[in-house]
């Protein structure tokens, strides 16, 4: 709603206030044991919710391009569909960010950042914001691929090395 009215300070500080407390969140979780099942399942839901719907609203503003939110869109999409698949198909699949994907969310928070600064304060950072685009491109090409090939391929290769006694 702020991007809406053009109140850009305001989302501005919310975005970082949304980012702040999901890190005091996760360090607290892990600080004093208190990770649950629900928290794994909802914490990175809950961070995909923010930054998505950040993509959708500056992409309908035209400062992201339309092919940027397809493309994160569609990354989103293989990873949840491909876990969903393996929690019908095996009954439950232990998810574990990859480092490429985990790169990949820091690129993302950056261009959300970066944009949301820009609108706010009126700079332009000529390069920053496309060298950005183009990070967050990359990684979410190679994360999306590197999740198909580790539950497809490796998970088949790891069940043969299994099935013939090989540790």
């Amino acid at each position: 709603m702020l991007l809406k009215y053009e109140m850009f300070y305001g989302a501005l500080l919310l975005f970082v206030l949304a980012g702040v407390s999901d890190g005091l969140d996760g360090y607290i979780a892990k600080r004093f044991h208190y990770e649950s099942r629900l928290g794994a399942i909802l914490d990175p839901v809950a961070d995909k919710v923010l930054l998505v719907s950040c993509f959708i609203v500056l992409t309908i503003m035209k400062e992201l391009p339309f092919w940027l939110l397809i493309v994160v869109a569609f990354r989103d999409i293989v990873i949840v569909g491909g876990y969903l698949l393996l929690v019908i198909l095996e009954g439950g699949v232990k998810m574990n960010p990859s480092r490429i994907s985990k790169l990949n969310t820091v690129f993302q928070i950056c261009l959300v950042a970066g944009v949301l600064i820009k609108l706010a304060a009126g700079m332009d950072f000529y390069l920053l914001i496309p060298a950005l685009i183009a990070l967050v491109t990359a990684t979410s090409v190679v994360s999306g691929a590197h999740y198909v090939w580790v539950w497809a391929f490796q998970r088949e290769n790891d069940g043969m090395k299994h099935a013939s006694g090989e540790p």
